[in-house]
């Protein structure tokens, strides 16, 4: 029995734990170790120096619910259940919560690394249900979750409450009020925006507190943290000691909501204290895991679900949140897409190596089963951890991306070079565009007439690959 338990440790023991981290909303261009020069992210960029930074990674849907759906089935959104942000109330504070359920037959990552001998926990935004058997993040592999399980919801960061599995976690000094509003003309005082549209305890601080005490609890058993902080998606709110970290020059107008969302005060300021906040919770859990002793066997992810927002008051312009690339969320262009990626493992992973290999979210199921050493069932990805650990991999064939919501989408990246797009489907003519993603980076060179062949191998795939959704229907595609 002694022995058989001492191997059951050791294999427990090789497990690395995991901690993959997705954000909201954030641009391919904010954080420092992609560009940045506004806002300080000296932790994610330190995650950076130590592991692996990708420059080709790229999410599996231009907004929130459709990429969180890919990640945790391994679906591309031609192929998903989840395809759009699909509300079950409004947006008033007293709403009914919850979006589309995710489906109890889609298995999960969780569900996998949970029978491989693994702990799972989930803190942060949910958005693939409600507070309901068949949308839980319960009833989906996880062990535990803590956070936000309405995305709506989570447009507020001084919420009334937050979920701690299927109960209602209050929030001191929190009081309900709606996070879609705006106002004719500016407040008197930069208190007045406060005393409006905060409370005492910031939402953020306490799902961090909940990654902390969940790595410290799961310690001596392999665990799963999927962390997903709603920073940096409007509304703009921070604590007021950290907007007051950057300066009041920044801000020579207040932002009176006339983009959605809330007002604030020193709008820019206030979108450079959140992004500031999330770096510091990633800084806690990696003080967290060298405190615990558990870093050297931990895989350790940073990156956003899509590209930084238009709306709610952010000024992407003036952050470069998109870097160079064209437009950003709700759009397949690269600026909607591509996304910052970095990752440590200590002794697995190169510190301070860079890989080019094109990648995308619904690869991580796989790359999540390889590093754990568990067989993953089929799903469209493949894992990308070869070109985390350098090791030599074969260029990606294809990545396929559709968008049935707002303009209606369509993106096939081909051989790690070639990208055709059809921009919008709700029109009476079907463009189609091509673009050398390698050499034209910010897609201002269209090339379809030159290469006709390359646009008709794109829309084949496109074709093969989108399977109809009655929920999602994709424009044309569906109903010529």
């Amino acid at each position: 029995m002694t022995a058989i338990l001492a191997a059951a440790l050791m294999a427990a023991a090789a497990k690395p734990n995991i901690v993959y981290i997705m954000c909201d909303d954030m641009g391919f261009g904010e954080l420092g170790c992609y560009g940045q020069e506004k806002i300080p992210t000296p932790n994610i960029d330190r995650l950076a120096s130590q592991g692996v930074k990708m420059t080709r990674f790229y999410t599996a849907s231009p907004v929130c619910a459709p990429t969180r759906c890919s990640l945790l089935t391994g679906k591309h959104q031609g192929h998903a259940a989840i395809r759009g942000n699909v509300e079950k109330g409004g947006f008033g504070p007293t709403d009914p919560e919850g979006q589309m359920d995710l489906p109890k037959t889609e298995t999960t990552i969780a569900e996998v690394l949970h029978r491989g001998g693994y702990r799972t926990g989930l803190v942060g935004k949910w958005g693939l249900g409600g507070p309901n058997p068949e949308g839980h993040p319960l009833s989906h592999g996880f062990d535990l979750f803590y956070g936000y399980i309405c995305q709506r919801r989570a447009h507020n960061y001084y919420p009334p409450y937050l979920w701690s599995n299927y109960q209602v976690d209050l929030l001191p000094g929190n009081p309900v009020f709606s996070a879609h509003q705006k106002i004719a003309a500016p407040l008197e005082s930069e208190e007045e925006y406060r005393r409006r549209y905060a409370g005492q305890t910031y939402a953020p601080a306490k799902m961090t507190e909940h990654c902390l005490q969940f790595i410290k609890e799961s310690k001596g058993k392999p665990f799963f943290l999927y962390y997903a902080p709603t920073i940096p998606h409007v509304a703009l709110q921070a604590p007021q000691e950290w907007i007051d970290k950057f300066p009041r020059s920044w801000d020579p107008k207040p932002y009176l909501g006339d983009q959605g969302y809330l007002p604030s005060a020193r709008p820019r300021a206030t979108y450079a204290a959140m992004i500031a906040f999330l770096d510091d919770s990633v800084g806690q859990i990696m003080a967290s895991l060298d405190k615990l002793g558990l870093a050297d066997n931990t895989l350790i992810v940073f990156t956003s679900d899509n590209g930084a927002t238009f709306n709610g008051g952010m000024d992407r312009e003036f952050f470069r949140s998109n870097g160079d690339l064209r437009d950003g969320k709700m759009s397949v262009y690269d600026g909607g897409i591509r996304e910052p990626f970095v990752a440590r493992w200590p002794g697995h992973i190169q510190p301070g190596s860079t890989t080019d290999h094109f990648a995308v979210a619904y690869d991580s199921f796989a790359t999540l089963c390889d590093a754990a050493g568990l067989a993953a069932p089929k799903t469209d990805g493949t894992s990308y951890l070869p070109s985390l650990t350098g090791r030599k991999q074969a260029a990606r064939g294809w990545m396929y991306f559709e968008y049935p919501e707002a303009a209606v989408q369509q993106a096939v990246f081909l051989r790690e070079r070639w990208k055709v797009v059809r921009p919008d489907l709700t029109k009476k003519a079907n463009v189609t565009e091509l673009y050398d993603i390698v050499a034209d980076p910010s897609e201002k060179h269209e090339l379809a007439a030159q290469h006709p062949d390359i646009v008709a191998e794109g829309l084949r795939l496109m074709a093969a690959q989108h399977v109809p959704n009655k929920d999602f229907p994709l424009g044309k595609v569906d109903k010529p």
